[in-house]
C-alpha cells in the first residue's frame, strides 16, 4: 500500500526528464547576413544603375577625353592635350557666347524669381477664382517649345505681332524686337516670364507650410503686411527660394530651344548662348574636342556659382527646427 505513491512520483518525473532535450535544441539561431538584402536591392536598382552608367558617366567621361583631343567625329581622336582650352582662350565668339549667357542671366534670373514669387503671394491669398488663376498662370509651361517659339515669332513680329500693335495703340512706334542686336537679348528676358509656371507652384507649396501662429504673433506685435512679409514669410520659405535659385542657374546655362528656333543667336550672334555655341561647335563645325572643352569649361562655371549659393546659404537661408 505504501509503494503507489513511490510509483507516481516516478511517473510524473518522466515526462519532465524527458522534455529537457527539445528544451535544449530551441537554440537561437545566428543573425542572417545582409549581404541577400543588399543583392536584392542591387537587383531592383540595377535598371537605373545600368542606364545612369551608360547614359551619364560614361558621355561625361568621353566628353572629358574628348576635350583633351582633336576629334572631329570622322576620325579617330588625336589627343593634343590642353590646346582646346588655351584655343578657346583666345576664341572672340566664345567670349561672346559667355557675355550674352551673363547678361541673360543677370536680366532673367532675378526677373524671374521675383515675378513667380509675387505671382505666388497673389495666389495664395483667398480670392475668387484663384484656381482660375493658378491654372492660367500654370498652362504655359505645358505648350510644347516649338509651339512657344511660334506663339511669340507671331507676338514679337515687327510689323504683325500683337504687342506692337497695342504699342501702336498707345502712340508708340514699332519696336524690332528680334532684329536688333539691342533689343532682341532684353525680348528673351521677357519672354522668360512665361514659362514661371512651375517656379510660381513650387512657391505655393512654401508659402501653404508656413505655419499661420507666426502670422498671428507678428500681428500681435504690430507688424504690418510689408514687415509680416520680410520677417516671417521670406524666411519662412527662404529653403525654397534657395532651391529655386540653385534651379535657376542651372538653367540659365541650358538656354538653348527658344533661341535657337526664334533667332538662330542673331541678330549679329546678339543671342547666341553658350549652350548654342556648343552645339554648333559639336554638330555644324564637326568640332566634337572643341566643343567637349567649351562643355566642360560651361559645367566647371555652374559648379562654382552652384558652390558659391551653397556657401552664403547659411546666411539667409533659415530651416524649421534650427
Amino acid at each position: 500500500m505504501t509503494a503507489a505513491p513511490t510509483t507516481t512520483a516516478t511517473n510524473t518525473a518522466a515526462p519532465a526528464l524527458m522534455a529537457q532535450p527539445t528544451i535544449a535544441a530551441a537554440r537561437p539561431r545566428p543573425p542572417k547576413s545582409g549581404w541577400g538584402d543588399i543583392g536584392k536591392g542591387l537587383a531592383f536598382l540595377s535598371p537605373w544603375l545600368v542606364g545612369f552608367t551608360v547614359f551619364t558617366i560614361v558621355p561625361i567621361a568621353l566628353s572629358g577625353y574628348f576635350s583633351l583631343c582633336d576629334y572631329s567625329l570622322l576620325d579617330p581622336p588625336m589627343p593634343i592635350g590642353l590646346d582646346n582650352y588655351r584655343a578657346l582662350m583666345k576664341d572672340q565668339w566664345f567670349w561672346n557666347s559667355m557675355k550674352v549667357t551673363a547678361e541673360y542671366a543677370i536680366l532673367a534670373l532675378p526677373a524671374g524669381m521675383l515675378v513667380s514669387l509675387g505671382l505666388a503671394l497673389l495666389l495664395n491669398r483667398p480670392i475668387r477664382g484663384r484656381a482660375i488663376y493658378r491654372t492660367a498662370i500654370f498652362l504655359p509651361t505645358l505648350v510644347p517649345v516649338a509651339a512657344t517659339a511660334m506663339i511669340w515669332l507671331w507676338l514679337f513680329n515687327t510689323k504683325l505681332g500683337l504687342i506692337n500693335y497695342v504699342l501702336g495703340k498707345i502712340g508708340i512706334p514699332p519696336v524690332p524686337w528680334l532684329t536688333s542686336p539691342s533689343v532682341a537679348l532684353p525680348a528673351m528676358v521677357f519672354m522668360s516670364l512665361w514659362g514661371v509656371g512651375y517656379t510660381v507652384v513650387i512657391y505655393l507649396a512654401g508659402l501653404q507650410d508656413v505655419p499661420a501662429e507666426l502670422y498671428e504673433a507678428a500681428e500681435l506685435d504690430g507688424a504690418t503686411g510689408w514687415r509680416r512679409l520680410w520677417h516671417v514669410t521670406l524666411p519662412m520659405i527662404s529653403p525654397v527660394i534657395f532651391f529655386n535659385l540653385i534651379i535657376a542657374i542651372i538653367g540659365v546655362f541650358r538656354v538653348f530651344e527658344i533661341p535657337l528656333l526664334m533667332t538662330n543667336g542673331g541678330p549679329a550672334r546678339a543671342t547666341q548662348f553658350i549652350a548654342m555655341y556648343v552645339y554648333d561647335n559639336a554638330f555644324l563645325y564637326v568640332r566634337m574636342g572643341y566643343a567637349s572643352a567649351m562643355a566642360w569649361i560651361q559645367l566647371i562655371l555652374v559648379l562654382i556659382l552652384t558652390g558659391i549659393a551653397f556657401w552664403t546659404s547659411s546666411r539667409w537661408v533659415h530651416y524649421q527646427g534650427k
